[in-house]
Protein backbone atom coordinates (compact mmCIF):
# COMPACT_ATOMS: atom_id res chain seq x y z
CA UNK A 1 0.00 0.00 0.00
CA UNK A 2 3.02 2.25 0.56
CA UNK A 3 4.07 1.72 -2.89
CA UNK A 4 1.31 2.43 -4.37
CA UNK A 5 1.57 6.47 -2.70
CA UNK A 6 5.23 6.40 -4.12
CA UNK A 7 3.92 6.41 -7.86
CA UNK A 8 2.62 9.32 -9.78
CA UNK A 9 -0.38 9.58 -12.04
CA UNK A 10 1.41 10.15 -15.05
CA UNK A 11 4.00 8.17 -16.00
CA UNK A 12 6.59 7.34 -19.42
CA UNK A 13 6.80 3.83 -20.05
CA UNK A 14 9.12 1.06 -18.72
CA UNK A 15 9.35 2.53 -15.69
CA UNK A 16 7.51 0.81 -12.97
CA UNK A 17 9.77 1.06 -9.69
CA UNK A 18 7.93 2.93 -6.72
CA UNK A 19 9.71 6.52 -5.80
CA UNK A 20 12.18 7.12 -3.02
CA UNK A 21 11.82 9.31 -0.22
CA UNK A 22 14.66 11.50 0.68
CA UNK A 23 15.48 14.87 2.72
CA UNK A 24 16.26 17.64 0.19
CA UNK A 25 19.36 18.46 1.91
CA UNK A 26 20.58 14.62 1.61
CA UNK A 27 20.91 14.96 -2.27
CA UNK A 28 21.33 18.34 -2.81
CA UNK A 29 23.82 20.94 -0.88
CA UNK A 30 22.62 24.64 -0.57
CA UNK A 31 25.40 27.08 -0.47
CA UNK A 32 24.76 30.68 0.70
CA UNK A 33 25.98 33.30 -1.73
CA UNK A 34 28.64 35.98 -0.36
CA UNK A 35 26.58 39.55 1.74
CA UNK A 36 27.64 42.63 0.05
CA UNK A 37 28.21 46.23 1.83
CA UNK A 38 26.92 49.26 -0.32
CA UNK A 39 30.70 50.28 -0.69
CA UNK A 40 31.99 46.82 -1.96
CA UNK A 41 29.56 47.00 -4.93
CA UNK A 42 31.35 48.96 -7.91
CA UNK A 43 30.01 50.30 -10.94
CA UNK A 44 32.68 48.39 -12.73
CA UNK A 45 35.15 45.50 -12.71
CA UNK A 46 36.27 42.05 -12.78
CA UNK A 47 33.14 40.24 -12.00
CA UNK A 48 28.90 40.87 -12.48
CA UNK A 49 27.38 40.73 -9.15
CA UNK A 50 23.77 38.58 -9.36
CA UNK A 51 21.15 39.42 -7.69
CA UNK A 52 17.62 38.42 -7.25
CA UNK A 53 16.59 41.38 -9.36
CA UNK A 54 18.83 40.78 -12.43
CA UNK A 55 17.03 37.25 -12.51
CA UNK A 56 13.71 39.25 -13.62
CA UNK A 57 13.35 43.19 -14.32
CA UNK A 58 16.33 44.74 -13.27
CA UNK A 59 18.93 45.18 -16.59
CA UNK A 60 21.88 46.97 -13.90
CA UNK A 61 24.31 45.63 -12.27
CA UNK A 62 26.77 45.68 -9.44
CA UNK A 63 30.53 44.84 -10.01
CA UNK A 64 33.51 43.42 -8.15
CA UNK A 65 37.05 42.87 -8.08
CA UNK A 66 37.22 39.93 -5.16
CA UNK A 67 39.07 36.93 -5.87
CA UNK A 68 36.96 33.99 -4.02
CA UNK A 69 36.47 30.84 -2.85
CA UNK A 70 35.24 28.67 -6.03
CA UNK A 71 31.64 28.29 -4.14
CA UNK A 72 30.35 32.31 -4.58
CA UNK A 73 30.75 32.37 -8.31
CA UNK A 74 27.91 31.28 -10.24
CA UNK A 75 29.05 29.73 -13.58
CA UNK A 76 26.73 28.82 -17.07
CA UNK A 77 24.51 26.01 -16.46
CA UNK A 78 24.66 25.77 -12.50
CA UNK A 79 21.54 25.48 -10.70
CA UNK A 80 20.86 28.68 -8.51
CA UNK A 81 17.76 29.57 -6.21
CA UNK A 82 16.35 33.39 -5.25
CA UNK A 83 15.07 33.10 -1.56
CA UNK A 84 14.37 36.76 -1.17
CA UNK A 85 11.49 39.49 -2.22
CA UNK A 86 11.07 36.55 -4.94
CA UNK A 87 11.96 32.84 -4.90
CA UNK A 88 12.14 29.80 -6.99
CA UNK A 89 14.97 28.02 -8.48
CA UNK A 90 16.92 29.20 -12.23
CA UNK A 91 19.54 27.54 -14.19
CA UNK A 92 22.05 30.88 -14.75
CA UNK A 93 22.76 31.00 -18.30
CA UNK A 94 25.82 33.53 -18.83
CA UNK A 95 29.56 34.45 -17.54
CA UNK A 96 30.98 33.99 -14.40
CA UNK A 97 29.30 36.18 -11.82
CA UNK A 98 29.65 36.29 -8.32
CA UNK A 99 25.89 35.58 -7.09
CA UNK A 100 24.65 37.62 -3.92
CA UNK A 101 23.53 36.70 -0.37
CA UNK A 102 19.74 36.50 -1.13
CA UNK A 103 20.18 33.60 -3.83
CA UNK A 104 21.45 29.80 -3.21
CA UNK A 105 24.11 27.68 -5.46
CA UNK A 106 22.70 24.09 -5.22
CA UNK A 107 24.95 21.25 -5.96
CA UNK A 108 22.87 18.45 -7.15
CA UNK A 109 24.15 14.64 -5.97
CA UNK A 110 24.53 11.63 -8.01
CA UNK A 111 21.21 10.85 -7.33
CA UNK A 112 19.34 13.95 -8.81
CA UNK A 113 19.14 14.67 -12.21
CA UNK A 114 19.77 18.53 -12.83
CA UNK A 115 16.74 19.14 -14.74
CA UNK A 116 14.71 17.16 -13.05
CA UNK A 117 15.46 19.07 -10.36
CA UNK A 118 14.65 22.20 -11.47
CA UNK A 119 11.28 21.00 -11.98
CA UNK A 120 10.99 19.35 -8.90
CA UNK A 121 11.71 22.99 -6.88
CA UNK A 122 9.28 24.36 -9.19
CA UNK A 123 6.38 22.07 -8.18
CA UNK A 124 7.92 22.78 -4.84
CA UNK A 125 7.25 26.46 -5.40
CA UNK A 126 3.81 25.99 -6.96
CA UNK A 127 2.28 24.14 -3.30
CA UNK A 128 4.09 27.16 -1.58
CA UNK A 129 1.88 29.69 -3.49
CA UNK A 130 -0.90 27.86 -3.69
CA UNK A 131 -0.97 26.76 0.60
CA UNK A 132 -0.08 30.41 1.71
CA UNK A 133 -1.93 32.83 -0.81
CA UNK A 134 1.70 34.75 -1.51
CA UNK A 135 2.95 35.31 2.66
CA UNK A 136 5.54 32.60 1.41
CA UNK A 137 8.96 34.11 2.38
CA UNK A 138 8.53 32.35 5.81
CA UNK A 139 8.65 29.17 4.51
CA UNK A 140 12.20 29.77 2.53
CA UNK A 141 15.11 28.86 5.02
CA UNK A 142 18.26 27.11 4.21
CA UNK A 143 17.40 24.86 7.01
CA UNK A 144 13.61 24.46 5.47
CA UNK A 145 15.03 23.32 2.10
CA UNK A 146 16.85 21.28 3.20
CA UNK A 147 15.21 19.25 5.88
CA UNK A 148 12.36 18.97 3.06
CA UNK A 149 11.08 15.92 2.12
CA UNK A 150 11.00 14.76 -1.75
CA UNK A 151 10.36 12.07 -3.56
CA UNK A 152 12.32 11.14 -6.10
CA UNK A 153 12.41 8.01 -8.81
CA UNK A 154 14.77 5.86 -8.01
CA UNK A 155 16.86 5.28 -11.35
CA UNK A 156 18.32 8.54 -13.19
CA UNK A 157 17.15 7.59 -16.32
CA UNK A 158 13.21 8.41 -15.55
CA UNK A 159 14.43 11.33 -13.86
CA UNK A 160 16.09 12.61 -17.44
CA UNK A 161 13.41 11.70 -19.13
CA UNK A 162 10.79 13.36 -16.68
CA UNK A 163 12.91 16.47 -16.99
CA UNK A 164 13.96 16.48 -20.71
CA UNK A 165 9.90 16.68 -21.50
CA UNK A 166 9.30 19.55 -18.98
CA UNK A 167 12.18 21.66 -20.10
CA UNK A 168 10.58 21.17 -23.68
CA UNK A 169 7.08 22.55 -22.49
CA UNK A 170 8.47 24.95 -20.59
CA UNK A 171 10.84 26.05 -23.76
CA UNK A 172 7.38 26.13 -25.45
CA UNK A 173 5.75 28.43 -23.24
CA UNK A 174 8.98 30.96 -23.53
CA UNK A 175 8.14 31.38 -27.25
CA UNK A 176 4.23 31.99 -26.53
CA UNK A 177 5.74 34.33 -23.74
CA UNK A 178 8.04 36.49 -26.50
CA UNK A 179 5.19 36.07 -28.90
CA UNK A 180 3.15 38.00 -26.51
CA UNK A 181 5.72 40.65 -25.84
CA UNK A 182 6.51 41.39 -28.57
CA UNK A 183 2.68 41.82 -30.05
CA UNK A 184 2.38 44.11 -27.13
CA UNK A 185 5.59 46.50 -28.20
CA UNK A 186 4.48 46.21 -31.56
CA UNK A 187 1.21 47.31 -30.45
CA UNK A 188 2.23 50.10 -27.94
CA UNK A 189 4.94 51.66 -30.69
CA UNK A 190 1.91 51.80 -33.26
CA UNK A 191 -0.32 53.66 -30.97
CA UNK A 192 2.66 55.97 -30.40
CA UNK A 193 2.62 56.67 -34.31
CA UNK A 194 -1.12 56.32 -35.78
CA UNK A 195 -1.90 58.78 -33.19
CA UNK A 196 -0.73 62.67 -33.30
CA UNK A 197 1.91 63.59 -31.60
CA UNK A 198 1.67 66.52 -29.19
CA UNK A 199 1.72 69.73 -31.66
CA UNK A 200 1.21 67.54 -34.73
CA UNK A 201 -2.02 67.38 -36.56
CA UNK A 202 -1.10 64.39 -38.65
CA UNK A 203 -0.20 61.09 -38.11
CA UNK A 204 3.65 59.21 -38.62
CA UNK A 205 1.47 56.14 -39.41
CA UNK A 206 -1.61 56.15 -41.55
CA UNK A 207 -3.80 54.25 -44.39
CA UNK A 208 -2.30 55.91 -47.82
CA UNK A 209 -6.16 56.89 -48.65
CA UNK A 210 -5.61 59.64 -45.45
CA UNK A 211 -3.87 62.45 -46.22
CA UNK A 212 -6.09 65.35 -44.32
CA UNK A 213 -5.19 66.66 -40.91
CA UNK A 214 -6.61 66.24 -38.01
CA UNK A 215 -8.78 68.20 -36.18
CA UNK A 216 -9.11 69.20 -32.44
CA UNK A 217 -12.01 68.45 -29.90
CA UNK A 218 -13.21 68.22 -26.70
CA UNK A 219 -14.37 64.34 -26.09
CA UNK A 220 -17.58 65.77 -24.47
CA UNK A 221 -18.01 67.39 -28.32
CA UNK A 222 -17.50 63.88 -30.55
CA UNK A 223 -19.38 61.35 -28.39
CA UNK A 224 -23.10 60.90 -27.82
CA UNK A 225 -22.38 60.86 -23.94
CA UNK A 226 -20.22 59.94 -20.82
CA UNK A 227 -22.05 58.84 -17.87
CA UNK A 228 -20.34 57.42 -14.65
CA UNK A 229 -20.95 54.40 -13.32
CA UNK A 230 -23.13 54.18 -9.31
CA UNK A 231 -22.29 52.14 -6.76
CA UNK A 232 -23.95 48.29 -6.75
CA UNK A 233 -26.55 47.47 -4.42
CA UNK A 234 -25.73 43.64 -3.31
CA UNK A 235 -28.88 42.94 -1.91
CA UNK A 236 -30.02 43.63 -6.00
CA UNK A 237 -27.56 41.39 -7.43
CA UNK A 238 -29.77 38.36 -9.52
CA UNK A 239 -28.36 35.25 -10.16
CA UNK A 240 -29.91 35.45 -13.78
CA UNK A 241 -30.71 38.58 -16.12
CA UNK A 242 -29.15 40.87 -19.09
CA UNK A 243 -26.30 42.68 -17.25
CA UNK A 244 -23.63 41.34 -15.78
CA UNK A 245 -22.08 42.63 -12.79
CA UNK A 246 -17.94 41.50 -12.95
CA UNK A 247 -15.71 41.87 -9.86
CA UNK A 248 -12.74 43.25 -12.01
CA UNK A 249 -15.50 45.50 -14.47
CA UNK A 250 -12.61 46.54 -16.72
CA UNK A 251 -11.49 43.20 -17.35
CA UNK A 252 -14.66 41.63 -17.13
CA UNK A 253 -13.08 39.15 -14.66
CA UNK A 254 -15.26 37.30 -11.85
CA UNK A 255 -19.25 37.58 -12.62
CA UNK A 256 -20.31 38.07 -9.48
CA UNK A 257 -24.43 37.92 -10.30
CA UNK A 258 -26.85 40.25 -12.80
CA UNK A 259 -27.93 44.05 -11.71
CA UNK A 260 -30.73 46.37 -13.44
CA UNK A 261 -30.42 50.09 -12.49
CA UNK A 262 -30.30 53.12 -14.45
CA UNK A 263 -26.66 52.87 -15.08
CA UNK A 264 -26.84 50.05 -17.41
CA UNK A 265 -24.78 50.90 -21.02
CA UNK A 266 -26.13 49.17 -24.13
CA UNK A 267 -23.14 47.67 -26.14
CA UNK A 268 -21.26 48.75 -28.09
CA UNK A 269 -19.40 51.38 -25.74
CA UNK A 270 -16.07 52.48 -24.35
CA UNK A 271 -15.24 52.13 -20.77
CA UNK A 272 -12.57 54.35 -18.97
CA UNK A 273 -11.46 53.57 -15.34
CA UNK A 274 -12.27 56.94 -13.11
CA UNK A 275 -10.21 56.16 -9.95
CA UNK A 276 -5.99 55.10 -9.36
CA UNK A 277 -4.35 53.68 -12.78
CA UNK A 278 -6.78 56.05 -14.35
CA UNK A 279 -7.46 56.76 -17.90
CA UNK A 280 -7.67 52.82 -19.11
CA UNK A 281 -10.07 52.41 -22.04
CA UNK A 282 -11.47 49.87 -23.07
CA UNK A 283 -14.02 48.81 -26.08
CA UNK A 284 -17.50 46.68 -25.13
CA UNK A 285 -19.15 44.50 -27.14
CA UNK A 286 -21.17 42.93 -24.63
CA UNK A 287 -24.23 44.33 -22.64
CA UNK A 288 -22.85 45.16 -19.22
CA UNK A 289 -23.59 47.29 -16.23
CA UNK A 290 -20.92 50.16 -14.99
CA UNK A 291 -19.57 49.99 -11.73
CA UNK A 292 -18.53 52.56 -9.28
CA UNK A 293 -15.45 54.67 -10.76
CA UNK A 294 -15.90 53.18 -13.57
CA UNK A 295 -16.83 56.11 -16.63
CA UNK A 296 -18.76 55.22 -19.94
CA UNK A 297 -18.84 56.36 -23.44
CA UNK A 298 -21.51 56.08 -25.86
CA UNK A 299 -20.84 57.14 -29.30
CA UNK A 300 -21.48 56.47 -33.03
CA UNK A 301 -17.81 56.62 -33.51
CA UNK A 302 -15.44 53.62 -33.60
CA UNK A 303 -15.29 52.03 -30.34
CA UNK A 304 -11.96 50.55 -30.93
CA UNK A 305 -10.45 54.07 -31.76
CA UNK A 306 -12.07 56.26 -29.33
CA UNK A 307 -10.36 53.62 -26.16
CA UNK A 308 -7.00 53.37 -28.36
CA UNK A 309 -6.68 57.10 -28.55
CA UNK A 310 -7.89 57.46 -24.74
CA UNK A 311 -5.21 55.12 -24.08
CA UNK A 312 -2.79 57.87 -25.34
CA UNK A 313 -3.20 60.00 -23.17
CA UNK A 314 -2.44 59.44 -19.74
CA UNK A 315 -2.54 62.81 -18.02
CA UNK A 316 -6.39 63.35 -17.36
CA UNK A 317 -6.34 64.69 -14.05
CA UNK A 318 -3.16 65.96 -11.57
CA UNK A 319 -3.97 65.08 -8.06
CA UNK A 320 -1.82 64.76 -4.73
CA UNK A 321 -4.10 61.78 -3.36
CA UNK A 322 -5.38 58.84 -4.99
CA UNK A 323 -6.33 60.33 -9.06
CA UNK A 324 -9.86 60.70 -10.11
CA UNK A 325 -11.46 61.20 -12.98
CA UNK A 326 -15.09 62.44 -13.62
CA UNK A 327 -17.18 62.84 -16.71
CA UNK A 328 -16.77 66.59 -16.78
CA UNK A 329 -13.03 66.43 -16.82
CA UNK A 330 -13.24 63.54 -19.36
CA UNK A 331 -15.78 65.21 -21.36
CA UNK A 332 -13.57 68.51 -21.41
CA UNK A 333 -10.75 66.69 -22.69
CA UNK A 334 -9.04 67.97 -25.88
CA UNK A 335 -7.95 65.26 -28.39
CA UNK A 336 -7.25 64.98 -32.15
CA UNK A 337 -9.93 63.55 -34.38
CA UNK A 338 -10.10 62.56 -38.04
CA UNK A 339 -12.50 64.72 -40.11
CA UNK A 340 -13.09 61.42 -41.95
CA UNK A 341 -15.02 58.85 -40.27
CA UNK A 342 -13.63 55.50 -42.55
CA UNK A 343 -10.12 56.77 -41.37
CA UNK A 344 -11.29 56.57 -37.76
CA UNK A 345 -13.20 53.31 -38.78
CA UNK A 346 -9.90 51.50 -40.74
CA UNK A 347 -8.04 52.51 -37.51
CA UNK A 348 -10.19 51.20 -35.40
CA UNK A 349 -11.05 47.95 -36.88
CA UNK A 350 -6.76 47.45 -37.60
CA UNK A 351 -6.66 47.79 -33.07
CA UNK A 352 -9.33 45.58 -32.74
CA UNK A 353 -7.69 42.55 -34.99
CA UNK A 354 -4.77 43.45 -33.25
CA UNK A 355 -6.35 43.39 -29.34
CA UNK A 356 -7.89 40.14 -30.78
CA UNK A 357 -4.36 38.24 -31.80
CA UNK A 358 -3.00 39.20 -28.09
CA UNK A 359 -6.20 38.31 -26.41
CA UNK A 360 -5.60 34.41 -28.48
CA UNK A 361 -1.95 34.67 -27.96
CA UNK A 362 -2.55 35.49 -23.59
CA UNK A 363 -5.49 32.82 -23.75
CA UNK A 364 -2.78 30.00 -25.05
CA UNK A 365 0.14 31.38 -22.84
CA UNK A 366 -2.31 30.80 -19.69
CA UNK A 367 -3.48 27.61 -20.98
CA UNK A 368 0.00 26.38 -21.14
CA UNK A 369 1.12 27.55 -18.24
CA UNK A 370 -2.10 26.04 -16.66
CA UNK A 371 -1.45 22.59 -18.43
CA UNK A 372 2.65 23.04 -16.98
CA UNK A 373 1.03 23.63 -13.67
CA UNK A 374 -1.16 19.89 -13.98
CA UNK A 375 1.63 18.08 -15.15
CA UNK A 376 3.74 18.91 -12.36
CA UNK A 377 0.66 17.90 -10.04
CA UNK A 378 0.52 14.16 -11.77
CA UNK A 379 3.91 13.01 -13.15
CA UNK A 380 5.42 13.97 -9.63
CA UNK A 381 4.60 12.10 -6.16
Amino acid sequence: MEDKKLVPKLRFPGFTDPWEQHKLGNVANFINGRAYSQNELLDEGKYKVLRVGNFYTNDSWYYSNMELDDKYYANDGDLLYTWSATFGPHIWRGEKVIYHYHIWKIELSQELDKRFAIQLLLRDKNILESNTNGSTMAHITKKGMEEKKVRIPSKIQEQSTIGMFLKDFDTLITLHQRKLTDLEKMKSGLLQKMFPKNGEDKPEIRFPEFTDAWEQHKLGEIVTSIIAGGDIDKSKILKNGKYPVYANALTNDGLVGYYEDKYRVEAPAVTVTGRGEIGIAKARNCNFTPVVRLLAINSSHNNYFLANIINTHKTFVESTGVPQLTVPQLSNYKMKFPNNLKEENKIGEFFSQLDTLITLHQRKLKHLELQKKALLQQMFV
